[in-house]
């Protein structure tokens, strides 16, 4: 399986990364190789080669069927679940790719660095619409991220179509759909807990 991430898919996040407000002409995304994923709330271990870890939360699609060159208007055939992630990056090797313009799987495909949620919630239980759920991040505590998915960029679907073009999605695929404004470094000693509408879905601490 292999983990397929969006970037910039929120208006305030570019804001807050970019300093304008430039939306990109056609998704972005990178990948993540499975080594990256994260699982059962284990705790993240901040790596040794960054001083400044991003978290950056998103919703997560798991993909149910081998998808290749499929329009926006049949993408939503190809899931019936979604969860929730993280998408830790380390954003000091990160600047530091973007001025020399190097690759960016330093900073954003290293071990661990995709906390995915142990558990995938089927869509209707949570009304049926995926441009309508609110997903919302806490930092010991505090509501740092906190959305709804009608305001990205690129919906769900848009972005299926859009990458399937690309790349052929297998099941168990995960699209990580892009994160919001709110984005900060985590610590040693800190708890992150994600929810999905009312369902605690990432709960674990940094090390």
């Amino acid at each position: 399986m292999k983990i397929i991430c969006i970037g910039k898919n929120y208006t305030d996040h570019i804001k807050e990364l970019d300093g304008n407000s430039n939306i990109p002409e056609k998704p972005l995304f990178f990948t993540k190789p499975d080594t990256a994923l994260l699982r059962n709330n284990e705790p993240f271990y901040i790596p040794d080669f960054t001083n400044e870890v991003h978290y950056e939360t998103e919703l997560v699609v798991r993909i149910n069927r081998v998808t290749k060159c499929i329009s926006e208007k049949f993408a939503g055939r190809c899931y019936t679940e979604v969860g929730l992630g993280i998408d830790f990056t380390a954003r000091d090797v990160q600047r530091e790719c973007i001025e020399k313009g190097l690759p960016w799987e330093i900073c954003k495909a290293f071990d661990h660095s995709a906390a995915v949620s142990p558990v995938f919630i089927p869509l209707e239980e949570l009304g049926g619409d995926i441009q309508n759920l609110n997903f919302k991040l806490e930092l010991n505590g505090k509501i740092v991220q906190a959305v709804n998915t009608g305001e990205m960029i690129y919906g769900v679907n848009k972005l299926i179509s859009y990458v399937s073009d690309i790349m052929t999605f297998k099941i168990g695929d995960l699209l990580f759909t892009g994160t919001p404004a709110g984005v900060g470094p985590v610590k040693t000693g800190d708890r992150l807990k994600a929810s999905l509408a009312d369902n605690v879905l990432l709960d674990f601490y940094i090390k």
